[in-house]
């Protein structure tokens, strides 16, 4: 694609890397044809196709962003199944980032959008006031149906209330800062991501990390001052405290790679991993560029680590389905595919696919908050898709994807916490019935 920034343009770091990227594309077309909204309601604005273009003119031009443009990258997801579909290789995300960041910076979004956006910005990333929040929720859900209009206010609010659990779990003993020693000699050393939203909504993943961990011999920490990875905010366009956060992990974790060193920096949830091994690129042009880059590389998916120390069950094949549904940040932003189905059949489930597994379930980080109509879609699509595999239990290695499906008929549980069943840890709560 042929562009025109000027010379002046391309001394920001940012603008110099999109010209890069925008010179990529070649119009091919391949990417609408694995894009979850294009498939949705055939816009070609609404396929990356269409958004590059309109980032293009936006950011060429240096003008403010229009509301049509902030309608369709709003209605992006972020899943990247078009960078798996690219033949040329184009960085859409960090194209889209960048986007993301100029539309904040100069689209006065209206009042009540302006409010829900800070708000999850101010609660989110924080387990205390997530924690508040779900507890507020969870006695208001049974009104969700009150709600009147149809008004992208009222859909918001009402989805934000059907996606409160009806139960918040209790904070988990392992919550906080401490090291978890390895069981018998130590093999290795590393540091869990404990996050944010997850350990409010599922301590029982983290639980089950730092069990499977330590009794396969390896030392878990969990660092002092590391926590929201910054997902959230970067994808809002908040590009401040998105750095504030990561810059936080970064610095934790260096202490730790400088003190007794890391094997690796285990991630849990996999919209998290794509963004820790993405802060080399995040932070390439900050002081913290050494370090963030070493972080990086030793970020790794929980399913890569239990693969690199040799997992195995200790316990008899259960004789249960597995639906297994890949995360896009899994597949997509991490190109992670085969190691969660090999781990699962060894533990000695049956693992089946659905149909359409490329495309995403509506969760996105907070997209079904902010799109709730078409996460909505999403979801009852990719809900038939598994219904049809007639699974005993869904696994996923992401926190939002489980929220997203679970709640159904067939239950849905983190992989690693059937993988620590099967090597001795308890049965997941989800299929306790």
């Amino acid at each position: 694609m042929q562009t025109h920034f000027t010379l002046e343009q391309l001394r920001d770091p940012d603008t110099a890397e999109s010209n890069r990227i925008l010179r990529t594309c070649v119009h091919c077309g391949f990417c609408t044809a694995t894009c979850p909204t294009f498939v949705l309601l055939g816009d070609e604005l609404d396929s990356p196709r269409g958004r590059i273009y309109l980032i293009k003119d936006m950011l060429e031009n240096d003008r403010p962003a229009t509301p049509e443009v902030v309608k369709h990258v709003d209605r992006c997801l972020s899943c990247l199944s078009c960078m798996t579909t690219c033949p040329s290789g184009v960085h859409y995300m960090h194209l889209v980032d960048h986007a993301r960041q100029h539309i904040e910076e100069t689209y006065r979004r209206p009042l009540p959008e302006r409010l829900l956006r800070r708000v999850l910005s101010l609660v989110l990333p924080h387990p205390f006031r997530f924690r508040m929040a779900l507890v507020g929720a969870r006695l208001a859900r049974p009104f969700a149906r009150l709600v009147p209009g149809q008004s992208m206010t009222a859909q918001r609010l009402r989805a934000m209330l059907r996606l409160a659990p009806a139960r918040v779990p209790a904070p988990s003993s392992t919550e906080g800062a401490r090291v978890h020693p390895a069981e018998g000699p130590r093999r290795g050393r590393v540091a869990l991501l404990a996050g944010c939203a997850q350990q409010v909504l599922s301590p029982s993943i983290n639980e089950a990390t730092i069990r499977l961990l330590t009794r396969m011999g390896i030392e878990v920490v969990v660092a002092k001052g590391a926590g929201c990875c910054g997902a959230l905010d970067h994808h809002m366009g908040h590009h401040d405290p998105a750095m504030r956060l990561a810059g936080a992990n970064i610095e934790a974790w260096s202490r730790e790679i400088a003190g007794d060193g890391l094997d690796a920096i285990v991630v849990n949830a996999s919209g998290c991993g794509t963004t820790v091994k993405d802060y080399g690129f995040m932070f390439r042009n900050d002081p913290l560029a050494e370090k963030a880059a070493a972080v990086s590389a030793l970020a790794a998916d929980i399913s890569e680590v239990l693969t690199r120390f040799g997992y195995a069950p200790s316990r008899a094949a259960p004789g249960l389905a597995v639906a297994y549904h890949a995360a896009c940040s899994l597949q997509h932003g991490q190109k992670i595919t085969a190691e969660p189905k090999a781990l699962l059949k060894a533990a000695g489930f049956t693992v089946k696919e659905p149909v359409e597994g490329h495309l995403c379930c509506g969760s996105a980080g907070t997209y079904n908050l902010l799109q709730p109509e078409i996460a909505g879609q999403l979801k009852e699509r990719k809900l038939g898709n598994i219904a049809r595999l007639r699974a005993d239990v869904i696994a996923s290695g992401n926190i939002g994807c489980l929220t997203q499906l679970g709640g159904g008929a067939t239950p849905a549980v983190h992989t690693v916490e059937l993988l620590d069943w099967m090597a001795g840890g308890p049965k997941p709560a989800a299929l306790a019935g």
